[in-house]
């Protein structure tokens, strides 16, 4: 195999990775924020509520129709770029993004248009309905591809048969070792992520004195919610931290930058992490943190990078800066949280501008945490795509450097045009904000529409 041509199909898978990510990483979260405003608005017949729900629906509107395209496109690049990957594996991993399709997909497609499109259609009753199963689909869509992928770090209940892998216990396949911690912790990154893009946008409006009403029930609501999504993330991101010390100690090696094996392994806040002197350089490090972060003990042993070959470790800096990235984004976002419950105290939590403008600046940080999150777990798993059972220089497909290079160049330039023109809908969407969006399907008169709909028993 050539090592450059495997090296750019994987820029090229993570480049499609990352694209497609955005956009999920958002929706998830934010098709459970809709599907509780809309059943407030069901609750309380308060209008205010409803607009709530509609605007966001066509933020939500916007995302998963560029979700839907970036993801589609992962699929050829499987079958071109890791054609023996996937022909190894495919009766594993192709069973279970069936499921995805028949479950989640199917869920989310038959059930959008009446979310989208039903308001004047359908009962109240009937439209919340639709959201709830686009919410679920959502989230079953996150099941499947989370075990999918969890099952490529702690692959369980195969068979090894003529050349490929075969599903010996579907259960064991499903619910592999590392999937629940890490399927929980995916979604409170979704989580975490919709919360801040929708605290952040709010704080915009209420800055610039718009929307006061929206803004004010969004910003509220959101900072509540950072309240209990920030921690139950960092706790679940504790659990995923043990079951990777369990099951896969090099990676826990590379994003720790612990070199030899040892007890009491010191955390190392800020380092280079040398591979070719294989040591720790301008080190600023914290005594026995690591082992007590990963072991829950003081005294508990790291493995260390060094007890592996060279050709059998990740590459440890992109590791240990991503981790330190979405952690310190967590810390940020759990600041946020308990600062904006101090101010909610005082009264001030609408009127505090710089405060206003930190939510604004944290927008985005859910999406670089998310993103780094995942390159850590990817990035920490090589050489291999399917953890000490296949290297991933045997999944590549056998193609041209040039070949790649060219469908490389060609896929980010198109990602880039794409995403510009993504975020210029978006940032014009926010601009015009929810009267202008929903001029012809004005909320309040709805609202009016659908009261008196229940008042008369439908």
């Amino acid at each position: 195999m050539d090592m450059l041509s495997v090296m750019l199909s994987r820029i090229q898978m993570g480049a499609t990775l990352t694209m497609h990510m955005l956009f999920p990483a958002l929706n998830i979260g934010l098709a459970l924020f809709i599907c509780i405003m809309e059943g407030l608005w069901l609750k309380t017949n308060d209008a205010l509520y409803l607009k709530i729900a509609k605007f966001w629906t066509k933020i939500f509107a916007l995302a998963f129709g560029m979700g839907v395209v970036s993801g589609i496109v992962m699929a050829y690049e499987l079958g071109a770029n890791f054609g023996r990957f996937t022909y190894a594996v495919g009766e594993v991993l192709g069973s279970l993004f069936v499921y995805e399709v028949l479950s989640a997909f199917f869920l989310e497609a038959g059930f959008l248009g009446i979310m989208l499109f039903g308001w004047n259609k359908v009962s109240p009753k009937m439209h919340f309905f639709a959201t709830f199963m686009v919410m679920a689909g959502t989230a079953f869509s996150a099941f499947w591809i989370m075990s999918a992928n969890s099952w490529m770090q702690t692959p369980a209940g195969y068979g090894f048969i003529e050349g490929k892998y075969v599903l010996v216990s579907w259960m064991d396949a499903i619910f592999n070792p590392s999937f629940i911690p890490r399927f929980l912790h995916m979604l409170l990154a979704t989580y975490n992520t919709a919360t801040f893009f929708i605290a952040g946008i709010s704080a915009w409006y209420l800055l610039k004195g718009r929307h006061l009403d929206l803004a004010k029930r969004c910003f509220s609501f959101a900072i509540w919610s950072a309240l209990v999504v920030v921690p139950l993330q960092m706790f679940m991101g504790d659990t995923v931290g043990i079951e990777v010390h369990e099951n896969q100690p090099i990676k826990t090696a590379a994003m720790e930058g612990v070199w030899e094996t040892q007890k009491g392994a010191p955390f190392v806040v800020f380092a280079y992490p040398s591979m070719k002197q294989e040591k720790n350089l301008f080190a600023i490090t914290i005594p026995y943190m690591a082992s007590l972060i990963n072991t829950h003990s003081f005294e508990g042993e790291l493995v260390g990078l060094k007890s592996v070959p060279p050709e059998d470790r990740p590459f440890v800096p992109i590791v240990f800066y991503t981790f330190r990235i979405m952690v310190g984004i967590g810390v940020i976002f759990l600041g946020i949280a308990f600062y904006g419950l101090w101010l909610r105290h005082k009264k001030r939590l609408y009127d505090t501008s710089w405060f206003l403008r930190l939510c604004v600046l944290a927008t985005p940080l859910g999406f670089v945490a998310t993103i780094a999150g995942w390159y850590t777990a990817e990035i920490g798993r090589q050489p291999w795509v399917v953890y000490n059972v296949m290297r991933t220089a045997k999944g590549a497909s056998e193609l041209p450097p040039d070949h790649v290079f060219i469908s490389l160049s060609a896929f980010i330039l198109i990602y880039i045009f794409i995403l510009s023109f993504y975020i210029f809908y978006l940032c014009r969407m926010i601009d015009k904000g929810p009267d202008k969006l929903l001029t012809k399907d004005a909320a309040e008169g709805h609202a009016f529409q659908y009261m008196t709909e229940i008042d008369k028993g439908a």
